[in-house]
């Protein structure tokens, strides 16, 4: 099941079939992860990589952090998470370099049957998510299964998205959707004060 869990395809299965012994271990180094001192920077790393798949030197999570499996998690380059984000990683998921993700934040590839009887015989799916470089998720949003946010985009806080976002762009919503082009009119240096420098 674990090698089918790693594929970039979605996938049905049953609750029993996933590997709950690989989820204990992953519960057990986020516990020891959400307990460490706020200076424990060397010991936060340690845990980080050996929870996550891809776990780039700049990899920042702030407690408190929780995930399914970790070995799902690909981080590829410089990532910030800030407090409370959680990751059901019974797919794979890809953040790219330079990913800002805000307070609160869901990345969720699991999810249940519509129906009732086959959501209480433990029926699910999983598909995968990638967030790809310089994307910023404010804080509150919930990212589902099968969703691939472009490049440089940011999504405003407390979005839902279902659905792929293109590159360079603004969106917001519940379904989350395009607002606007990110352009150069958003520039703020040119505003700091220049006693600030």
């Amino acid at each position: 099941m674990q090698e089918r869990m790693k594929r970039p395809e979605p996938y049905v299965c049953r609750y029993f079939e996933m590997p709950h012994e690989l989820q204990k271990k992953a519960k057990k180094l986020c516990w020891e992860y959400n307990q460490t001192a706020p200076d424990d920077g060397a010991r936060r790393s340690r845990i980080l990589h050996e929870l996550l798949g891809t776990c780039q030197p700049h990899t920042f999570i702030q407690p408190t952090f929780q995930c399914d499996y970790g070995f799902n998690i690909h981080v590829h380059g410089v990532m910030i998470m800030n407090h409370n984000c959680v990751i059901l990683d019974t797919s794979p998921v890809h953040i790219g370099h330079g990913a800002f993700i805000g307070p609160g934040t869901v990345l969720a590839c699991s999810g249940h049957s519509l129906l009732a009887d086959e959501r209480m015989e433990g029926i699910g799916t999983s598909a995968p998510i990638t967030l790809r470089d310089h994307v910023w998720l404010g804080a509150n949003v919930t990212v589902i299964g099968g969703v691939t946010i472009g490049e440089g985009s940011m999504i405003a806080a407390g979005s839902v998205v279902i659905r792929d976002i293109p590159a360079g762009v603004v969106a917001a919503g519940n379904p989350c959707r395009v607002i606007r082009p990110i352009t150069e009119d958003d520039r703020l240096a040119h505003r700091i004060p220049d006693d600030s420098i």
